[in-house]
């Protein structure tokens, strides 16, 4: 079974109050088609990382968020990913405020997660930096996840409408 990294985004999306503005309405939608229709199909996996993150803000969307984490594995960490992080830093490919994004794709390279599944097109599912991040893990001989969204991870022939 094809396994998938949950980043924060994905329950932050899952967990939040509906939105007015269109774009974060879609991808509520979109998330949650996922989470109800596609997620059995793979072994969906975490991290503390994202427990840390998703812990933050307001109390009861946090515990809402923390909630829908409960039941899905935490990868183990260690200072093989903190190298991989270190140098997706150290190559100017993110800014400093997303450090914790670098060690999300770090701890998907370090444990040969298929997908990591993500709404953060900043910083991780962007198609600008997406090369950039593949050729470091390359350069490191670490495995390159599958970074995407839940909507390319959709069966566009279960989408009604």
């Amino acid at each position: 079974m094809p396994r998938v990294y949950i980043e924060t985004s994905i329950v932050s999306y899952l967990r939040q109050r509906p939105s007015a503005q269109v774009v974060a309405a879609a991808r509520q939608i979109l998330t949650q088609r996922w989470w109800d229709n596609e997620r059995t199909n793979y072994e969906l996996l975490t991290s503390q990382y994202v427990i840390d993150e998703a812990a933050d803000g307001d109390p009861k969307l946090a515990q809402a968020r923390l909630e829908s984490l409960d039941d899905i594995p935490l990868l183990q960490l260690g200072p093989e990913i903190d190298a991989v992080a270190a140098e997706i830093m150290s190559r100017a490919i993110l800014p400093l405020k997303a450090q914790v994004d670098a060690l999300h794709i770090a701890t998907a390279a370090h444990h040969r997660i298929d997908y990591l599944l993500t709404w953060n097109c900043t910083h991780i599912a962007n198609a600008r930096i997406l090369p950039r991040i593949q050729r470091v893990l390359a350069d490191l001989k670490c495995w390159v996840p599958i970074i995407c969204t839940p909507e390319e991870m959709l069966d566009d022939d279960q989408i009604d409408e």
